[in-house]
């Protein structure tokens, strides 16, 4: 914003004035002041202790006195340690505001140049999407639209794990139980029928190795001897080989998988511009493999397996191909590598994906760096912490996650339930009182888990996220929704909503400041999430936003108020709110309602 420019242009010729020293405004960083002081602009002193001869609080109060009586902008200012805190006068909030209204594309950066492609969801096709996902595939949708929001050209992308041994145990145990089973007949979403024989495989696989055990036979061998992993390893070996009738049901149960998955991205509100699958990348993955061994970066061992040596890298050993000759994670993910940035050339790759592979994607790095690729440098993991339940960690194998389309049922149902005890549905239709419940659902359960640092595991509490105070989504979506009702207020009453409705107010009050102060934020807090790969920024800002507005709402009166000026302005500023909660909350993917 301009008046935060002006500021350290301000700052910057106090400094030439008092210490002589020289450093362009464009160099001087501001920041919102924090709450438990007075201000709304900070500038830390500290950095110049050294060429003005004197402590930090000396600086500070000398820079505020300075620009008291020399800064037009400036009313009032307070030093705390090397923090300076400046006060604002109040035409410039008015000034400023009016700046914002003018500006519809405030907190959008100009086109930066950089193209980013962000991987997130990346299924299995062997069971339905879990609570995991969930957080995936929201951190992963929020980071791309923040980061677009900063002028990048983003691609949105998902790798489908669509091959390897786990899908060959769903193919297999339905082969072997299925019966002719398909989603219709048994009236099975299509991923949900994958998941089922996921799981029966598992449970037959633990009683044969039971049996072996029983016979006398070490657990380890058991495993590795039992039946049905014997025949489900042979079953991807002649996938690998184009058997026609194993490609024939791969592709069956598959495209029943992919349907359930579409359902469900729709349900969630996540799209992608463009599907990878693994079938189609790891071949070009094992072509990477011949040609580190051709440069001497691989080796091969006597058993006609390919490894790696990252050990200079503070790695370790790393297998690329199995003896047999299939490929492993890693092998493919050098294809998709390449693949990607053939479809585009990008400056960064971000693969949203579960801190439990922090290592797997060092490796893919420092892999990609041996064979002297250029698109090595630019790739990035995006960690992110599990989501724990209060019952504990998930396993699919063992049928025990929290099934995604599940979860989002029974936000929906209780989001019906706590919007029907609080009666915010009167007048309403029942397929809008339906949308409000989705609507509801989805920004309880995707606030939840994006306000958390990404880095940061998490547990979800699905009765705590929906509640309409404090910090959820719902509080904030009902803040809209108090504000549409405002504004629907005033449209009825013929009042305008814009910059040439006030020209002057006599006295703004406090709650007012700290909501243009929020307002201001808006530009520094998307670019700051973008820097940080973190939705939870913008998910905080959200929240402190609609605090501000209720703030502000409670304590000072908008139509009761008879000076005219002071109403429109109170209704603009409340204008301003409503867009900037929906443009800070559409960056997260969700949605805020008209009427509650």
């Amino acid at each position: 914003m301009q008046l935060q420019a002006t500021i350290s242009k301000r700052i910057s010729e106090a400094l030439q004035a008092l210490f002589n020293i020289t450093i362009d405004a464009d160099q001087l960083a501001l920041q919102p002041t924090r709450k438990e002081f007075a201000g709304s602009f900070t500038f830390v002193t500290f950095p110049y202790t050294k060429q003005a001869g004197k402590g930090p609080e000396q600086i500070g109060q000398a820079l505020g006195e300075y620009l008291r009586e020399h800064a037009k902008e400036i009313k009032d200012f307070n030093v705390v340690k090397g923090f300076l805190n400046l006060e604002i006068e109040q035409a410039e909030w008015l000034s400023l505001f009016r700046e914002l209204m003018r500006n519809d594309k405030y907190g959008y950066g100009e086109n930066s140049g950089k193209k980013v492609m962000v991987e997130y969801s990346s299924p299995n096709t062997n069971k339905p999407l879990h609570l995991g996902h969930l957080r995936n595939n929201f951190l992963g949708y929020a980071v791309a639209e923040i980061l677009k929001a900063n002028g990048h050209d983003v691609m949105k992308a998902n790798l489908v794990n669509d091959r390897g041994i786990h899908i060959c145990k769903s193919m297999l145990a339905y082969q072997k139980f299925g019966n002719g089973e398909t989603p219709a007949s048994s009236n099975i979403k299509g991923d949900h029928l994958a998941g089922k024989y996921y799981v029966q495989f598992d449970k037959a696989y633990k009683e044969q190795i039971e049996e072996l055990v029983t016979g006398g036979m070490d657990k380890e061998e058991a495993k590795k001897k039992a039946p049905l992993i014997l025949e489900a390893q042979e079953m991807l070996q002649k996938w690998e080989q184009g058997d026609t009738a194993v490609v024939d049901l791969w592709k069956q149960m598959n495209g029943w998988v992919y349907e359930g998955f579409d359902a469900t991205y729709k349900n969630i509100g996540v799209d992608f511009d463009k599907f990878y699958y693994e079938s189609e990348t790891y071949m070009l993955g094992k072509e990477r493999v011949e040609e580190g061994l051709e440069k001497g970066v691989f080796f091969k061992k006597p058993d006609g397996s390919v490894w790696v040596d990252l050990t200079d890298e503070g790695l370790d050993e790393k297998l690329l191909l199995r003896a047999d000759g299939t490929s492993v994670y890693i092998t493919q993910d050098m294809g998709t590598a390449e693949l990607k940035y053939n479809d585009f050339p990008y400056d960064q790759s971000i693969y949203v994906v579960a801190d439990e592979q922090n290592y797997h994607f060092q490796v893919l790095k420092a892999v990609l760096k041996k064979l002297g690729k250029p698109y090595a440098e630019g790739i990035y993991h995006l960690s992110y912490g599990m989501v724990d339940l209060p019952s504990g960690k998930m396993k699919s194998r063992e049928g025990t996650v929290v099934d995604a389309d599940e979860l989002v049922q029974e936000m929906i149902d209780t989001a019906r339930q706590q919007t029907e005890e609080l009666g915010k549905i009167e007048g309403f239709t029942p397929d809008q009182a339906k949308e409000l419940y989705h609507t509801l659902a989805m920004g309880a359960l995707k606030y939840f888990l994006l306000k958390v640092d990404p880095k940061k595991r998490m547990l979800f509490n699905p009765q705590e996220s929906i509640d309409f105070r404090g910090n959820t989504g719902p509080f904030i979506q009902y803040t809209h929704a108090r504000i549409a009702a405002i504004l629907r207020k005033a449209g009825e009453m013929g009042l305008k909503v814009d910059v040439t409705s006030f020209d002057n107010v006599l006295t703004m009050h406090e709650a007012e400041q700290e909501v243009i102060t929020q307002l201001v934020n808006y530009s520094a807090v998307v670019e700051e999430a973008g820097k940080l790969y973190a939705p939870s920024v913008i998910a905080n800002y959200a929240y402190e936003l609609a605090k501000a507005y209720n703030r502000f709402y409670q304590e000072i009166s908008i139509f009761n108020e008879t000076d005219e000026q002071a109403r429109n302005f109170r209704i603009a500023l409340s204008a301003m709110v409503a867009r900037f909660v929906r443009e800070s909350m559409g960056l997260l993917g969700i949605a805020v309602p008209e009427r509650m």
